[in-house]
């Protein structure tokens, strides 16, 4: 068969074409989980085009090889139920050459593909492309019919475009996707330059066990394969070497985006286990004696101050979770819980790093008092379980325009980094970008190699002892301890309204005991 695929547009532009000849850029995130599933329906297509194109040569002809396949799905990694009337024709034209009901005609084709392969089920059949609302069509088949068209301009298989590429330009879809998804995008997606620093920094080795709790897209750990396989190039002098991949596990809550994380694993050709749930109220990730599973490395942006989870959901742990001297770190934010329920998957010799935001790193220090929140950062640190704490440029992430900080944890910490912590201030290390900020590839590198190296310069990173963390009450900041202009003598104001906000609501909350127990006493009005 012919390739189509043409030098005129580079993959990544062809493939936003494609999502936004349903309405236009404008609206295409709205029709990300049509569209999404329906370009990764046209990798399979004509991958299995070209599978039994091999299975061909051998046996003579299309016809025989659709019929092997049919009788023995072995030969292929996934068996499509898609059989032209002339089986030259590429099989993606079954669904192309549909002409009448035709979101009637795709949904059938979907789910016929899922029931002949259980690893698609739930993944590529959850979608009704003929549903309606208020008897209206969500997607006629007028825009429908457009973007299959579009989307059959390019050849997506074996020969035409390799796993990473393809796997590449669906993540700058994803992307694309979230810059127009308002507050629900960072639920599903962290930048890309956020993803690959986490990556290099931990490290990963052929074979590790890798987990996200929050997975949404599962970029984070496509990065953490990216980050490995690079490596390995590296240290090779740029020679091929065949090295066992990462096993990848991830958890996520949202139906739609647990389906978009399964099918970017298997669009950048990686294989990985992705269950669906709630994680922090019954992870699925569990040993044989139904304890928490621990991982090599754990990497995670979950959603910051999520409130919905009560004492009780952490006095009701059976996972060892939540330790003595830590657990409930306050109804406001769960950003230390899930830090927690990070540190108790991790294995022995675990690395981790997980986004945050930035009042994490401070909330709390320097009231009178006691503050849950601290109270968790202060069992961290003086377990010596946080190695460095990385302090990110504003308006990276599609849901906010807060910075944003990373807390890398290790749990083997080397001799000499014991005892003290790492802090990088990068805030001034971005280039300015439309609708986001972006750190440039220069950047990135200078980020992960200082946190790597555990270097110290100026007006970036500093090596701090725990006496000072002590000393400044547990405020573990960089832009505490590292001023990155000489005119610079204040905090971030976003860090003073959250801590004033803190203060405020416990306030509020030790009045309100006061008060309960005067009336108790039956002192007062």
């Amino acid at each position: 068969m012919a390739n189509n695929n043409g030098s005129g547009k580079s993959l990544e532009s062809w493939i936003w074409d494609a999502a936004c000849s349903i309405r236009g850029a404008k609206d295409a995130p709205k029709y990300k989980d049509y569209i999404l599933p329906l370009i990764f329906t046209k990798r399979l297509c004509d991958v299995f085009d070209d599978e039994l194109n091999r299975i061909a040569k051998e046996v003579g002809s299309r016809k025989k090889a659709f019929q092997l396949a049919k009788a023995d799905h072995k030969l292929v990694r996934f068996y499509l139920p898609l059989v032209p009337d002339d089986p030259e024709q590429p099989v993606w034209s079954v669904i192309r050459k549909l002409s009448d009901k035709i979101g009637e005609g795709v949904t059938t084709h979907m789910r016929a593909i899922a029931r002949e392969n259980p690893l698609l089920q739930g993944i590529i059949d959850r979608v009704d492309f003929n549903a309606t609302t208020h008897g209206q069509r969500d997607l006629d088949d007028d825009r429908l019919s457009n973007l299959i068209e579009a989307i059959s301009t390019k050849r997506l298989g074996l020969e035409d475009v390799e796993a990473d590429i393809i796997g590449k330009s669906y993540e700058y879809l994803i992307r694309k996707f979230a810059e127009g998804g308002g507050q629900s995008a960072g639920e599903f997606y962290t930048p890309p330059e956020v993803g690959t620093i986490m990556s290099r920094v931990l490290q990963p080795e052929p074979g590790m066990e890798i987990y996200d709790p929050t997975c949404g897209s599962g970029g984070l750990l496509v990065k953490c394969e990216i980050a490995m396989e690079e490596s390995i190039h590296d240290k090779n002098a740029g020679k091929k070497r065949t090295v066992a991949p990462l096993k990848l596990f991830g958890q996520e809550f949202t139906p739609e985006t647990w389906a978009m994380a399964n099918m970017n694993m298997i669009i950048h050709d990686m294989e990985g286990q992705i269950e669906i749930g709630d994680t922090f109220k019954n992870p699925k990730f569990r040993n044989r004696q139904g304890k928490l599973r621990s991982f090599d490395r754990v990497v995670a942006n979950p959603m910051w101050n999520q409130d919905w989870f009560a004492e009780a959901d952490y006095d009701n742990d059976e996972l060892d979770r939540f330790p003595a001297g830590a657990g409930f770190p306050g109804k406001s934010s769960a950003d230390w819980g899930w830090v927690q329920h990070i540190h108790a998957s991790m294995n022995a010799t675990g690395r981790a790093a997980v986004v945050l935001d930035t009042g994490a790193a401070s909330r709390g220090s320097g009231n009178a008092g006691t503050n849950k929140e601290k109270t968790v950062r202060q069992w961290f640190v003086e377990h010596d379980l946080i190695e460095s704490v990385l302090y990110l440029p504003e308006n990276l992430f599609y849901n906010t325009t807060a910075p944003g900080i990373v807390l890398f944890l290790n749990k083997a910490k080397p001799k000499e980094r014991k005892g003290k912590v790492l802090l990088v201030n990068a805030s001034q290390v971005f280039e300015k970008g439309d609708p986001k900020n972006f750190i440039p590839d220069d950047g990135i590198q200078r980020i992960a190699d200082t946190l790597i190296g555990w270097k110290e310069a100026e007006k970036l990173s500093r090596i701090v002892d725990h006496a000072e963390l002590k000393k400044n009450d547990y405020n573990i900041s960089p832009s505490r301890y590292i001023h990155t202009s000489d005119a610079e003598t204040y905090r971030p104001i976003v860090e003073i309204v959250e801590e004033l906000a803190v203060i405020e609501k416990e306030a509020r909350e030790t009045d309100q005991a006061l008060q309960k127990i005067l009336k108790q006493m039956g002192v007062g009005a």
